[in-house]
């Protein structure tokens, strides 16, 4: 009899700690997007709940608005948040302490993802006479806000141009603000670094004329050799009222990282659900449509976190 209760007694123990397995909170992460009129957020959104809906129970992930790469960068070094959406070049100034982050290396800073590229938009208001960069000169011009990925790039563009913020008016504010001065005749023209269309710019397209200065031919060249982390990319015609022919420009790539921290399970999650439910992805959002698992470590130069070295050496990426 008694045996027979320790039995029952071991059984009841056993059933109660599958039960609690099977039911254990998700892992509560947080994912640094960008700013609320730019691509991150809303994209950041809609990945984290596609995955963390994927995950069978393992994650919960939030995404929350930020001033956008190098911000998230050192939110992810002080373990603020989990994940982050970052340019490539970002990432890689961070892991190797340059640029930014001179003297400084962010040692927890892994990769998961390429997402898509980020293309780099140079616009300026029609009535503002602006065609070239030449034109700058003495201009009101939004480099992005200050620290951020965008305006990093503004200042790599200028530099291969010949200009210096001594040559323009410049304003060091963020992308929402930036449709704001621009549709108040604050601004004359700005350069965002963002996913294709941008639904600022489609706004702002529809209340103004505004013309794209292109960046082409030898200087794109000298670019490129001088920051390799560019590409060579295109506007297609007609992605923004008024815009009917194509614009040659350049651009770099938006990755997903992760804090080194994080657990190899938890990241073979996150990495597993975002490229099984590609189609739900580019359902959400359109930029979902260019994350592409053939393309998921072009232009990705900092560590790979192992959790998805491991669903990558899975479907054959890797070694």
């Amino acid at each position: 009899m008694k045996k027979g209760i320790r039995v029952l007694a071991l059984f009841g123990l056993a059933v109660i700690f599958t039960a609690s397995a099977a039911f254990a909170a998700p892992q509560q992460l947080t994912m640094g997007t960008g700013g609320t009129a730019g691509t991150y957020y809303p994209f950041g959104g809609a990945m984290s709940q596609i995955i963390s809906d994927n995950s069978n129970g393992t994650v919960n992930i939030t995404a929350q608005s930020t001033g956008a790469s190098i911000e998230n960068i050192n939110l992810l070094a002080a373990g603020d948040v989990d994940l982050i959406i970052v340019q490539n070049d970002l990432s890689d100034y961070a892991v190797n302490g340059t640029e930014f982050f001179k003297d400084r290396k962010i040692g927890n800073l892994t990769a998961i993802a390429r997402l898509y590229p980020e293309t780099i938009h140079v616009v300026a208001s029609k009535a503002s006479g602006i065609k070239t960069f030449a034109d700058f000169k003495g201009k009101n011009i939004s480099v992005g806000a200050p620290g951020s990925g965008n305006e990093a790039n503004a200042r790599q563009i200028f530099d291969v141009y010949g200009l210096t913020y001594d040559d323009i008016k410049p304003h060091f504010i963020s992308y929402a603000e930036t449709t704001d001065h621009f549709k108040d005749r604050l601004v004359d023209a700005f350069l965002y670094t963002t996913g294709t269309p941008n639904p600022s710019i489609q706004d702002i397209s529809t209340l103004q004329d505004i013309v794209f200065v292109p960046i082409d031919g030898e200087m794109r060249n000298k670019l490129i050799e001088k920051y390799p982390f560019f590409a060579k990319d295109v506007l297609p015609g007609k992605t923004y009222r008024g815009q009917d022919e194509p614009v040659e420009t350049v651009a770099v790539q938006a990755i997903l990282a992760a804090r080194k921290e994080l657990s190899e399970e938890v990241v073979y999650t996150i990495t597993k659900a975002l490229f099984s439910n590609l189609e739900a992805l580019g359902n959400a959002h359109h930029k979902g449509k260019s994350v592409k698992i053939s393309q998921a470590l072009d232009g990705i130069s900092v560590p790979v976190h192992p959790g998805a070295v491991k669903f990558y050496k899975e479907v054959g990426l890797m070694k």
